[in-house]
C-alpha cells in the first residue's frame, strides 16, 4: 500500500491492483465506479492526460474507458496514449470507450445516421461466454450514441447486436478487450452489473476484498503521514455526515492540533448549531469554533436569485472565513475539507470540458493561492454510502452516521429566487416538520433526502374563512444509492395530510403543499 497524491487532493489512498476507469467524459462516470466497487474491487477514476502516470503507480488489474460526449473523429476529442493498449491488462470500452477502441485497434468509426439509438433498446447475444455469461436474451440495455463503429479491427468478434447496431458487444479474448455500445452502469441496463462483473472477476480476475469499513486506520496514518509532527490543520465543520466523518478522523490521527471551525452562515436547519456544539465539543472534546456568520451571508446573497450565483457567493464567503480564522492558527497550513468522490467529479470537467458540469460545490476547487495551505481531504475518493461505513468504524453515532445528506449550500439551494429571512424562517419550520413526522414513524430508513423546499409562487388559500395569498411549500421526498440517481418517493396517506395540514397550519407564510414526483435523471434531488 502506498500512498499517491491525486490531482487537487492532499490525501488519496493508491490502492494496488482494482479497476481503473479512464473518464472521456462521461456523465455518469462515477456510475462504473460505483458499481465496481459494489463488487467488493477498488475503482479509481483517472483524465485521459494521466492515465499512464495513474496506471504505472495504480497498477491495475483491468482498465475501463468510458463513454464520453464526443466524436473519436473530431478534433477536439479526448487524447489518450494509444500504448495503454500495450500493457496486457484487460480492457473494456463502453459506448465511446468502445469507439476509441475500435479506431486504434484497426476498426473505424462513423456518424451513426440510421445507426443512433438513444434509451431502451433489446439486446441479441450471439456468443454467452465470459462476458456475456448469464446474460438473457431480448434484455433492455441502455443506449446513448450517435456514432457508429462501422468495422472492426483484425482479432475481434461480435458477441451481441441489436436491431440498428450490428456491434453492440464485441470481443478479443485473446488480448482481453472488449466493448460495449450501450451502458452497463445504468440500472436501466438489467444485466449490467452482470457484465461488469464477468469482466472485472471472470476475465480480470480482480481481487474483490475492497471494504471501505476497513478503512480507517489506514486513512489515520495518510493523515499522519501528511500532516507530521507538528502541522496543525483548520477544518470546516458543517455538521453533515462528511464533515464530520473527517473530523473524527483527523482527530483521531493529530489530536488538538485539529481545529474545527463551524460557520453558522443562517442558512443551516432547525437545531443544527446546537447539535454540532454538544456532539463534538461537549462529546469529542474537540477545538471547537462557532463563527456566527448569518448577516454576512445573508448580505452577501441579498438581491441574487441566480442558483450558480448563489452557491459562488457562498463558496467564497466560507473560503474568506476560513483565510480570516485560520489566522489565529500560526501553525497551520491545512485545510481539512469533507469533499467526497462525486462532488469532484459532478462539479469539475474531466479533462477541460468535455463533461458538462452539474452545479458547483463550495467546497471544491481549492483555495486562494495566497493562503499558502494544503487540502486534507481525506474522503475525496470515497462515495457516501463508503464514508458512513467509515464513520460506523470510527464510533461515530447512527444519528449521525445515517443522517440524510444536506448540501453545502444549505437552505439556500432550496429557497428559490433571492435568499431573505423571511422566507428561510418559514422554510426552516416546513423542513422540521417533514423531518419530524417522517423520523418519528422510522420512515427515513428507506429514504436517502427528505426536505422541504420555499417556492416564491404566490397561490390562493382559505384560513380562518379568510382568503390568503401565499407561497408554495413543496415536499421532496427521493431514494437512491448514491445520489447520482434518485427515485421519487410517496408515504403513507395518513402521514401525508399530516404533513400537510401541520405546515399549513403553523408555518405562516404557505397557502399551498406539493409533493414533487420528479426523478433524476431529469430532475435533480435538489432544486437548485
Amino acid at each position: 500500500m502506498s500512498q499517491q497524491a491525486d490531482q487537487g487532493s492532499s490525501v488519496v489512498e493508491e490502492v494496488s491492483g482494482g479497476v481503473l476507469i479512464i473518464d472521456f467524459g462521461a456523465q455518469y462516470c462515477q456510475l462504473i465506479a460505483r458499481r465496481i466497487r459494489e463488487l467488493g474491487v477498488y475503482s479509481r477514476i483517472t483524465v485521459p492526460e494521466r492515465a499512464m502516470f495513474t496506471l504505472k503507480h495504480m497498477r491495475p488489474k483491468a482498465i475501463i474507458l468510458s463513454g464520453g460526449p464526443c466524436s473519436v473523429y473530431a478534433h477536439d476529442a479526448p487524447s489518450l496514449d494509444a500504448e495503454i493498449l500495450a500493457q496486457g491488462i484487460p480492457v473494456l470500452g463502453i459506448c465511446y470507450g468502445l469507439q476509441w477502441l475500435a479506431e486504434h485497434t484497426g476498426g473505424s468509426v462513423l456518424p451513426a445516421e440510421k445507426g443512433a439509438e438513444y434509451g431502451r433498446t433489446e439486446l441479441q447475444p450471439t456468443d454467452t461466454q465470459d462476458l456475456l455469461k448469464g446474460v438473457r436474451q431480448d434484455g433492455i440495455v441502455w443506449m446513448s450514441h450517435g456514432d457508429k463503429v462501422q468495422k472492426l479491427g483484425p482479432g475481434f468478434e461480435v458477441m451481441a447486436k441489436s436491431k440498428p447496431c450490428p456491434f453492440a458487444v464485441v470481443g478479443d479474448r485473446k488480448r482481453k478487450m472488449f466493448g460495449l455500445q450501450f451502458h452497463p452502469e445504468v440500472n436501466h441496463t438489467v444485466d449490467g452489473q452482470r457484465i461488469l462483473e464477468n469482466f472485472v472477476l471472470g476475465i480480470a480476475k480482480c481481487d474483490n476484498d475492497w471494504n471501505p469499513g476497513n478503512l480507517a486506520e489506514r486513512k489515520v496514518q495518510a493523515v499522519k503521514d501528511l500532516v507530521g509532527e507538528t502541522g496543525e490543520v483548520v477544518l470546516g465543520l458543517s455538521g453533515g455526515v462528511d464533515s464530520s466523518v473527517a473530523a473524527v478522523l483527523v482527530h483521531r490521527a493529530i489530536g488538538n492540533r485539529l481545529h474545527c471551525v463551524f460557520v453558522d452562515n443562517g442558512l443551516l436547519r432547525q437545531g443544527e448549531r446546537e447539535g454540532v456544539e454538544e456532539l463534538f465539543r461537549d462529546h469529542y472534546h474537540m477545538d471547537l469554533k462557532v463563527v456566527d456568520a448569518a448577516d454576512r451571508f445573508l448580505s452577501e446573497l441579498a438581491g441574487v436569485s441566480e442558483p450558480e450565483k448563489k452557491r459562488k457567493i457562498i463558496g467564497r464567503v466560507f473560503v474568506e472565513i476560513f483565510e480570516e480564522e485560520s489566522k489565529d492558527y500560526k501553525n497551520a497550513n491545512f485545510l481539512g475539507q469533507g469533499t467526497l468522490y462525486p462532488d469532484v467529479i459532478e462539479s469539475v470537467a474531466a479533462h477541460g470540458g468535455a463533461t458538462s458540469t452539474i452545479k458547483s460545490h463550495h467546497n471544491v476547487g481549492g483555495l486562494p493561492e495566497h493562503m499558502n495551505m494544503q487540502l486534507v481531504e481525506p474522503l475525496r475518493d470515497l462515495f457516501k454510502d463508503e464514508v458512513r461505513a467509515l464513520g460506523r468504524e470510527l464510533g461515530l453515532p447512527a444519528s449521525l452516521v445515517d443522517r440524510q445528506p444536506f448540501p453545502g449550500p444549505g437552505l439556500a439551494v432550496r429557497c428559490l429566487g433571492d435568499v431573505s429571512l423571511a422566507k428561510l424562517e418559514p422554510l426552516r419550520q416546513a423542513d422540521a416538520i417533514v423531518r419530524e413526522e417522517i423520523e418519528s414513524r422510522d420512515l427515513h430508513k428507506d429514504l436517502w433526502q427528505y426536505f422541504a423546499v420555499y417556492v416564491p409562487q404566490k397561490t390562493v388559500g382559505v384560513k380562518g374563512d379568510a382568503r390568503v395569498y401565499q407561497d408554495v411549500c413543496i415536499v421532496r421526498l427521493v431514494s437512491s444509492q448514491d445520489a447520482m440517481t434518485a427515485d421519487w418517493e410517496t408515504l403513507p396517506t395518513d402521514v401525508m395530510r399530516r404533513v400537510s395540514n401541520r405546515i399549513l397550519n403553523e408555518v405562516d407564510g404557505f397557502a399551498r403543499v406539493c409533493l414533487d414526483i420528479s426523478s433524476k435523471p431529469p430532475g435533480t434531488i435538489e432544486w437548485e
